[in-house]
């Protein structure tokens, strides 16, 4: 979450706001294997964005507010609890990536021994 190598805890994990280095500069890890995708956003949206448009629709409702008052209130709202989560969630995602070794699905083709309960019967 502080944005450091899942491996060694020394090195940068992101070489931008939110884009990943090629690797750790301490120890050398290659985060190829990391691929958090929109796996930050949704967590983002679903438990920070939904009540920050829901103070901006009461906003609405309750005061009938003109949109400079939302330009003043509801924007900020939105984008200063919006933008600083991205960050540490998607260093969260990649650590966890990293430690319980995620890899991305593969096709078992026919060439490959197959494993399992098919194989036994």
């Amino acid at each position: 979450m502080r944005g450091c190598c899942p491996r060694c805890g020394q090195g940068r994990l992101f070489d931008g706001f939110l884009k990943l280095a090629p690797r750790c500069e301490s120890c050398g890890l290659d985060y190829s294997f990391a691929d958090p995708a929109d796996g930050p956003a949704f967590f983002v949206i679903c438990f920070v964005c939904v009540p920050a448009v829901i103070f901006g629709l009461w906003l609405e409702v309750a005061f009938q507010a003109p949109y400079w008052v939302h330009l003043v209130t509801t924007l900020p709202v939105l984008l200063l609890t919006c933008i600083p989560p991205l960050r540490p969630l998607k260093g969260w995602l990649v650590a966890s990536q990293y430690y319980y070794k995620a890899e991305e699905g593969r096709l078992v083709t026919g060439d490959a021994p197959e494993t399992g309960s098919a194989a036994r019967d």
